[in-house]
């Protein structure tokens, strides 16, 4: 590897971005990089057609490619990109022309503790647990995919990519209210169906 690709995969995202608005290419490569990964996984949580995901990964990468100079702050990076994410997917809903599923706002958020992290396993699992970890983490995608739409992104916002209420109310143009009443109500769904795997 040359010590110029080594010099941008040192960098923090930040000044990945900082540069990329500067028309840095190489920049902007190794940020795609390296987010692509973490952009599919995100998918293969949201999106229940197994064939969109990759087309929605690379319309998401594409979209950042795009628009990088329109973020104004490079340390939003992590929430602008989750918002393009969540438009794609809303979109792809849209043209699927499924209604989305109707929710009570009404509840209250719980403190049931329950998380999907402590659940999800930890991908440096040695071969025999590989298989239950592997079934395990297909077990909870399923769970996942099959919450309504709003719990859905909600969640996955959340849980797997760390985004704070605030974040994600932008994210989904919802309040913080909403956001913890659709986090709350998809954990205990989450918890009723995955009762007996944990």
């Amino acid at each position: 590897m040359s010590s110029n690709k080594l010099q941008y995969r040192k960098m923090t995202t930040e000044e990945l971005v900082v540069l990329s608005q500067q028309n840095d290419l190489k920049a902007l490569e190794e940020l795609i990089r390296r987010e692509q990964k973490n952009v599919f996984a995100t998918f293969s949580y949201l999106a229940k057609k197994r064939e969109n995901i990759a087309d929605l990964t690379q319309e998401a990468l594409l979209r950042v490619a795009k628009n990088i100079n329109s973020l104004k702050n490079p340390k939003l990076f992590k929430s602008w990109l989750n918002q393009i994410v969540t438009n794609l997917f809303y979109d792809e809903l849209r043209k699927t022309s499924r209604k989305p599923d109707i929710i009570s706002m009404d509840e209250e958020p719980d403190d049931s503790g329950f998380s999907l992290k402590s659940i999800i396993p930890d991908k440096k699992c040695k071969p025999p647990e590989k298989c239950i970890s592997s079934e395990l983490e297909q077990i909870i995608k399923n769970a996942i995919l099959n919450l309504p739409e709003q719990f859905r992104v909600a969640i996955v916002l959340r849980e797997l990519q760390g985004l704070s209420y605030d974040e994600i109310a932008e994210a989904t143009n919802s309040s913080v209210g909403t956001v913890k009443s659709r986090i709350s109500r998809a954990r205990l769904k989450l918890q009723d169906g995955l009762k007996s795997y944990i």
